[in-house]
């Protein structure tokens, strides 16, 4: 049995579904969220029985990105005015641990497909870019929000959103940090295939999931193991890179303006300092 307060995790003969499972917060990304990810993925690894995962949202919505005011009271760094070395040190031990939230899906062997509805931001997005296959509904909506709060994303959104949709594709929806729906994902190679709706994409995922976990297992994972061997040097090498700008960055008052505006309801004011 997988234990985690955040993931529910189910299985269907050799086919395991992870559940994001915060549905009343629209699956936003808390401490539980950031912490369980690899242990959770690593035990679906290492079972026999699992031989494809689908990754899923509970709720209206697939992820609504991270649960800011959650997260500032296990990173108190993100506020803290005096910027010294020793706090800049402290701040980028503690993005390695959130990078592997993200990686956990990348370096299970068994093949990861995310099924997709709703608001799919922020975290969320970084989170389905390690998934091997990307299916969505018509009413998903995607969003690299980093940047439009006063961050670099640091867990691996621009390493591997290149490799899926092109350089010139991430650079506008990291600059721009703009929704973009369903149809425009598609065409840009983001997903693979869009559903009716929620039902429909997760019998469509399902059914995928079926027909890679009836090959060959080995034949399967290998496979994976060699794509990933591709890009997982530019991947990792980005990693190590962007955490150390990260810390660089935060805090920043814009980023202070972005929380601040946040809590009171209102459009923030950045001045770039």
């Amino acid at each position: 049995m997988i234990e985690s307060k955040y993931y529910l995790v189910e299985k269907k003969e050799h086919v395991a579904w992870v559940w994001f499972n915060r549905a009343d917060k629209k699956n936003a990304m808390n401490q539980d969220a950031w912490m369980d990810s690899p242990a959770v993925f690593q035990a679906l690894d290492e079972d026999p029985e699992v031989r494809v995962i689908v990754v899923a949202g509970k709720g209206d919505a697939f992820c609504a990105g991270i649960d800011l005011i959650g997260m500032v009271g296990s990173m108190p760094e993100l506020m803290e005015n005096e910027q010294k070395g020793g706090l800049k040190w402290k701040l980028l031990k503690k993005i390695y641990p959130l990078q592997e939230t993200m990686s956990a899906m990348e370096k299970c062997r068994k093949p990861v497909i995310v099924a997709i509805h709703g608001y799919c931001i922020g975290a969320g997005l970084d989170f389905i870019t390690a998934c091997d296959i990307r299916l969505c509904s018509k009413d998903a909506t995607f969003c690299l929000k980093e940047t439009a709060i006063g961050f670099v994303a640091d867990v691996g959104v621009l390493q591997r959103l290149p490799f899926i949709v092109g350089q010139g594709v991430t650079r506008e929806m990291a600059y721009t940090a703009k929704t973009i729906d369903s149809r425009r994902a598609l065409n840009i190679n983001l997903v693979n295939e869009v559903y009716e709706d929620a039902e429909a994409l997760f019998k469509g995922a399902q059914a995928m999931a079926d027909v890679i976990a009836a090959n060959p297992p080995i034949a399967v994972q290998a496979s994976k193991d060699v794509l990933n061997h591709g890009t997982e040097q530019a991947v990792n090498e980005g990693l190590k890179y962007v955490a150390s700008i990260s810390s660089n960055i935060i805090p920043s008052h814009d980023l202070i303006e972005a929380f601040t505006a946040f809590a009171e309801k209102r459009k923030p004011v950045f001045t770039g300092n």
